[in-house]
């Protein structure tokens, strides 16, 4: 089974690719989420998670959902994270989270993918993403390899910069950035509702033709790389720039 999250496409391709291969029912997390869904899910041995890098650690919101669903028949557990460069210490929490759910923790690997986290950084050139997609599809084909032949991954890198990236800074970035208070929607928005609909979260309501954004957001960054007039921005640091989504 492989269950993803994903705000803008990137974690759900590399799901959908493993699925491909695997033979492995694919459950989005999202629409669990959205549900506020934790109920029983069978499992028939393997479990996949695939999922984004939020500050060199699985986001927050997903931990939570794994702490709070119980998974019957969960064996041998992978987690393969989607990321605009690494995953830091991310391996240790994560196996954490296996010990804590009673699964056989199998390890992390990293997918390089286009950078959407468009909040702080810039999306990357159309050239750039076919090279990254290029260099992806590799990789995924090797972690799908390791996954049928029930093999661990290899033990990602893990110094004193991986572990202070995903403790001490993961621990910073939520309090200090992730926040909806600066979204709001320019006069190019016409009140189709697209960015309620892609909400992961159910975070996001029309009030008076705008959308307004409630407190409960994981910057998965659905809302404005959907919008389909670019309407959408957080704060100035989003003004001017490509938005990015997977559509492969």
């Amino acid at each position: 089974m492989i269950l993803y999250f994903s705000g803008t496409g990137n974690s759900k391709y590399v799901a959908e690719q493993i699925a491909k291969s695997t033979n492995d029912e694919l459950i989005s997390i999202n629409n669990k989420l959205n549900n506020n869904d934790t109920s029983k899910i069978t499992v028939q041995d393997r479990l996949i998670f695939v999922v984004p890098t939020y500050a060199w650690r699985i986001p927050r919101v997903v931990r939570d959902w794994i702490i709070k669903t119980n998974f019957v028949g969960a064996k041998n557990t992978w987690f393969i994270m989607t990321c605009g460069s690494e995953i830091g210490n991310a391996e240790k929490f994560n196996k954490q989270l296996c010990q804590s759910k009673s699964f056989n923790y199998m390890g992390s690997a990293g997918v390089v993918m286009p950078e959407n986290y468009i909040a702080m950084f810039d999306s990357p050139t159309e050239e750039e993403i076919e090279e990254i997609f290029t260099k992806a599809d590799k990789e995924i084909e090797k972690i799908e390899n390791q996954i049928k032949e029930n093999k661990p991954f290899t033990t990602p890198r893990n110094n004193l910069q991986d572990k202070f990236m995903s403790g001490p800074v993961n621990m910073l970035f939520y309090p200090m950035f992730v926040k909806a208070k600066d979204f709001f929607a320019d006069d190019k928005c016409t009140s189709c509702g697209k960015c309620v609909k892609v909400c992961p979260l159910n975070n996001i309501e029309i009030k008076n033709n705008k959308p307004m954004w409630n407190k409960n957001c994981t910057h998965c960054m659905a809302c404005i790389s959907y919008c389909p007039t670019s309407a959408i921005e957080y704060g100035k640091k989003t003004v001017g720039k490509q938005r990015y989504k997977c559509e492969r």
